[in-house]
């Protein structure tokens, strides 16, 4: 698989994602549905955006990983949030951390939406290829 970037403006470099993603070659593409806080119990976590994020990038982690693929290879990363605001003021310190630990390079959009399942407050829905 071959993974070309492309960030046509200076800005784009500062964003913790790319402007556009090229894949070639692929041998596999994974199309995961949106991960959330649950705990292995099928349980929503009730706790604050920064931890509920903390358990919704192990569940994506497992996930990606049980399907055989890594998570190097996200290409796209959607995030859904009921406040964009607390997203930047509260979980840019793990959200940034987890992007540099797989060298993840993505197309992303951010969406605050009116609300997610039960007390959830964050998804992160990724397409990752091989």
């Amino acid at each position: 698989m071959e993974k070309i970037i492309t960030n046509p403006w200076e800005w784009g470099k500062n964003t913790n994602s790319a402007q556009a993603v090229e894949v070639k070659q692929v041998t596999g593409t994974l199309y995961c549905s949106g991960q959330v806080a649950l705990n292995a119990n099928g349980i929503p976590s009730n706790e604050d955006m920064r931890s509920q994020l903390i358990q919704t990038i192990a569940n994506l982690e497992q996930l990606i990983k049980e399907a055989d693929y890594e998570c190097k290879n996200i290409v796209r990363l959607n995030i859904y949030t009921t406040s964009t605001q607390e997203f930047f003021s509260t979980c840019m310190d793990v959200y940034v951390p987890f992007l540099q630990k797989h060298a993840i390079e993505q197309a992303t959009t951010l969406l605050e939406v009116k609300g997610l399942f039960a007390t959830l407050t964050v998804e992160l829905e990724a397409t990752v290829v091989k």
